[in-house]
């Protein structure tokens, strides 16, 4: 980009001046992320692979219309991800959100009585944490869910819910596991996916599996139209077109078995109903991460901690300008003191103005 600028200066020089001033890109670009949980109303994800330190790690990207961040780490599990929503560090809080989550995780009730009770609530690191789980005798079991894991996602999401992380946001995902928190909406696009990938055996499963993805974007295109006029009677209409689609029996056992599991997603599938400035798909995730995939495919991984963290720091603020319609040049030059047009911080043209 600079040198299509007519600047003369080498990548090495270019990457001397960004981990120079990574901090302040860095903190920047953590109140953008901040912000864009807050006040999108949606924030769609996803993850790719990645390279660090010569081991295999993954990215997730965070995104809405207003802004994209990325986090690379060793794990794309629940309990890292609800480390990213805190903003990547690990504070844990026993409240009414994180009981209702261990409740929803079938954790024992003895264990969650045990941790409502106890004299500390709130805990500052994980270190704090584990020696808190320790002295309730929690880390020796060995039980089906693991009280650990359970007991430290419900507290993750305590605390994203005390501070407030995510507001009213929606997460939008493609049926990842990792990504079922809070209130959730799946992709559409990802559902009919699976519908496209049966491989029939005969013409009549064929023309069953061509029927009925027929029958779904006809449907995926109603709900494009509730979008744009929404009302409650239309959306009780489509609520009860939904299941005669998915309630359907075909006879192709497979695609019967299928259409019973998208049935059962139906509240996250019809979230759009509820909130209509919610996308239908997570196309805009998939075109926010190709950056990374890309980058993965020309570069390699990184190797230094600054290295990953200017690459996740960088690629975030690059998107999130684009989505700010701010040139990243301009927004480079202000940061670093060069002669230019003034950019306010990134994080005040993301919230939205108090009505």
């Amino acid at each position: 980009m600079l040198t299509a600028a007519g600047l003369s200066i080498s990548k090495r020089q270019v990457v001397r001046l960004l981990t120079a001033k990574l901090d302040l890109f860095r903190a920047e670009e953590e109140a953008v992320f901040a912000a864009g949980l807050r006040a999108s109303g949606f924030v769609s994800v996803d993850d790719t692979g990645a390279r660090h330190a010569g081991k295999a790690c993954y990215t997730t990207q965070f995104g809405s219309d207003r802004f994209t961040a990325f986090r690379t780490g060793p794990s794309k599990s629940r309990l890292a991800f609800l480390r990213n929503l805190l903003g990547g560090t690990a504070r844990y809080a026993i409240n009414a959100a994180a009981e209702a989550y261990m409740r929803a995780a079938n954790l024992a009730h003895g264990v969650i009585d045990a941790l409502r009770s106890a004299d500390v609530l709130e805990f500052g690191s994980e270190a704090e944490w584990m020696a808190h789980l320790a002295a309730l005798g929690l880390t020796g079991l060995r039980v089906t869910p693991d009280p650990v894991r359970v007991a430290s996602e419900g507290a993750l999401w305590g605390a994203i819910i005390a501070e407030d992380r995510l507001a009213n946001s929606v997460i939008l995902s493609d049926d990842a596991g990792q990504f079922h928190v809070g209130d959730h909406a799946l992709c559409w696009v990802h559902a009919e996916r699976l519908v496209y990938k049966l491989v029939p055996a005969n013409d009549r499963q064929r023309n069953a599996v061509d029927v009925t993805r027929l029958m779904i974007w006809w449907f995926y295109r109603q709900l494009k139209a509730f979008k744009l006029a929404p009302n409650p009677e239309r959306a009780a209409e489509l609520r009860a077109r939904f299941d005669r689609i998915f309630l359907r029996r075909t006879g192709y056992a497979t695609l019967d078995r299928l259409l019973k599991r998208l049935h059962a997603n139906k509240d996250e599938l019809l979230r759009g109903l509820e909130r209509p400035e919610i996308p239908l798909n997570t196309n805009a995730s998939e075109n926010d991460i190709r950056v990374v995939v890309t980058k993965r495919k020309v570069s390699g991984g990184t190797v230094s901690e600054n290295g990953r963290a200017a690459r996740d720091v960088m690629l975030g603020l690059a998107k999130t300008c684009a989505k700010l319609k701010i040139s990243f040049l301009h927004y480079l030059g202000a940061r670093l003191g060069i002669a230019g047009p003034k950019i306010p911080p990134l994080p005040s043209l993301i919230t939205p103005a108090p009505s």
